[in-house]
């Protein structure tokens, strides 16, 4: 499941194909001021953490693997940190057709741009309201990039964009939903029915 969430979340970004490493996959990060690239272990032990690790000479290269932070600390060398703010969820759940409907005073717009599913939705006056975006890869879908705007949170915007985007996954011939989720939006996941699958620990190289 690790290595279908890099593989979506690349899609979704559009960054150049995931490389095969021996430990697992490095994507390529373009135009993005806190990271370059990062190397995504679908499993984690202390052999290919530091090997991953060692192969780093760039600084902003992050790490990313399903583990508890205070298990791979131990094993990170020199100018490596974990980046305990930046820790999540790796989430799954089976998709199913909700046919949501936007909240009153918001209108919604879903488009599929190659394999990414795109909602939108926007207030009475026309501003961006929420956001959110998929990446269909065959019975799989990514969530990524899913964000309500504060000044329209708690008016269940959130829910409506996952549902929307569920719903269009279907159409594409999806079935699994995959996210990595923060804290915050563990919570609002978990209502929809999405469930952790793993915690996803995070360094990054900072000498």
């Amino acid at each position: 499941m690790v290595r279908t969430w890099a593989e979506g979340w690349a899609v979704s970004r559009r960054t150049p194909p995931p490389a095969e490493r021996p430990w697992g996959l490095h994507i390529e990060v373009a135009d993005n001021p806190d990271e370059v690239g990062r190397h995504v272990l679908p499993t984690a032990d202390e052999a290919l953490v530091r090997s991953a690790a060692a192969a780093v000479t760039v600084p902003r290269t992050w790490m990313k693997m399903p583990a508890r932070p205070a298990e791979i600390e131990p094993w990170l060398p020199q100018g490596w940190v974990v980046a305990w703010e930046e820790t999540g969820h790796l989430m799954a759940v089976d998709l199913t057709a909700r046919e949501p409907k936007a909240p009153e005073g918001y209108t919604a717009t879903v488009e599929t741009s190659g394999a990414v599913v795109l909602v939108r939705v926007l207030d009475a006056a026309g501003e961006r309201a929420a956001t959110g975006q998929m990446a269909v890869l065959g019975e799989a879908a990514i969530a990524d990039r899913v964000v309500t705007e504060e000044a329209h949170r708690r008016r269940g915007l959130g829910h409506f964009v996952m549902r929307a985007l569920a719903d269009r996954a279907l159409d594409e011939g999806a079935h699994l939903g995959i996210l990595g989720a923060t804290d915050a939006g563990r919570a609002l996941y978990e209502t929809l029915g999405w469930k952790k699958h793993a915690t996803l620990a995070e360094c990054v190289y900072r000498p």
